[in-house]
């Protein structure tokens, strides 16, 4: 019974909070355009011109010829990595 003395103002608080985020966030326009977000998803992240390297190795150590012991990867999985 004593915890409901505790946990009762807390949870109220929470929901307090929630609400004032939300309401913060539907002031400050994050609701406005959801169709243009939900768009933004689908668009490519490279500049105009910059031209993606496809064929580039994943690893650095395959150009620089070091050992790739430490690539997860590449390592076999032992029993302490379970």
């Amino acid at each position: 019974m004593e915890s409901l003395y505790l946990l009762l103002p807390m949870s109220v608080l929470l929901v307090l909070g929630l609400i004032g985020l939300f309401a913060w966030a539907l002031h400050d326009g994050q609701f406005d355009d959801l169709e243009r977000e939900g768009l933004r998803v689908l668009e490519d992240e490279e500049a105009p011109g910059e031209v993606a390297r496809r064929d580039a190795p994943l690893d650095c150590t395959q150009e620089t010829g070091d050992s790739p012991g430490h690539n997860v990867v590449s390592r076999p999985i032992t029993r302490s990595d379970r």
